[in-house]
């Protein structure tokens, strides 16, 4: 009896695992960011997007195709020419994510690895048509106008195959090595012309400044000329006195020096060793 009942327990204990291993095995789990599109044999790609959590299939018979609808990055190098036919070196970094509603129609049409298919194709296309309408310098100048044409346009052609840009940037952007010395070789021009300019303005107002000098002079020594003939040698003598005047003046007020009256060739009242 007691074999039997241990029998019985093994067989269902066995029977127990067998059923545990098909019910785990018609099991899947879609994490959260991701969703998940059927596979059927026998209908092909269901049209209902598989939300978060764990779900039922059957095994088989259906298979799981699990998307990640989270925004990822990538970055897509392009070598294009400009509207002076200057070539340019254009980096693009794009954020993309799947439409969840789009995903049967994505994985009917482009699979799994849609990034692949898609943004290598448009991206060069979309950013070479816009870069063409531009002059090189508008390339740097403009560049904030640039980024925006490329992201209306690049977004539109996502939307026609299922997906959203979040953001698109233009990181890198330089020219051909014979554009690049052409630009140094303009600012050196440049910067050359702005010093001339700068010699050839300080030597007009030096001259400027020399000519106001010599009118002045010129002017000066007419109002003299003009004083003499009116006042004759009478000007010039007090002139010559008011001088004296303040040539008596500063004397007095120096040390160590005697004023002798005219006629008189001798110091009076000084001591016998000043005499000596």
């Amino acid at each position: 009896m007691a074999a039997q009942f241990f029998n019985r327990i093994g067989q269902l204990g066995l029977g127990v695992a067998v059923l545990g291993g098909v019910v785990n095995s018609a099991l899947y789990n879609v994490d959260g960011g991701h969703r998940a599109v059927i596979f059927d044999r026998f209908t092909g790609v269901q049209q209902e997007v598989v939300g978060e959590g764990t779900h039922f299939f059957i095994p088989w018979v259906q298979r799981p195709i699990i998307y990640d609808i989270r925004s990822q990055p990538r970055n897509v190098p392009v070598i294009t020419g400009s509207k002076d036919l200057q070539n340019v070196n254009i980096t693009l970094r794009i954020l993309y994510r799947p439409i969840p509603d789009q995903l049967p129609k994505i994985y009917t049409i482009l699979g799994q690895d849609y990034d692949e298919r898609v943004l290598p194709s448009i991206a060069p296309e979309v950013l070479k048509a816009v870069v063409a309408q531009f002059d090189a310098g508008e390339l740097i100048t403009q560049r904030e106008m640039v980024s925006q044409r490329v992201s209306e346009e690049l977004t539109e052609r996502a939307k026609q195959f299922g997906f959203i840009l979040d953001d698109i940037s233009l990181t890198h952007l330089t020219f051909g090595r014979e554009f690049t010395q052409a630009v140094e070789m303009k600012q050196v021009a440049q910067q050359e012309a702005e010093k001339a300019r700068f010699v050839v303005e300080k030597a007009e107002q030096q001259k400027l400044a020399s000519i106001i000098s010599a009118e002045g002079d010129a002017s000066a020594a007419g109002l003299l000329a003009k004083a003499f003939g009116e006042a004759g040698d009478g000007l010039v003598e007090l002139r010559r006195i008011e001088a004296a005047e303040d040539i008596a003046y500063q004397l007095s007020r120096s040390r160590g020096v005697a004023y002798l009256p005219g006629g008189q060739n001798t110091l009076l009242n000084l001591p016998a060793s000043l005499a000596q």
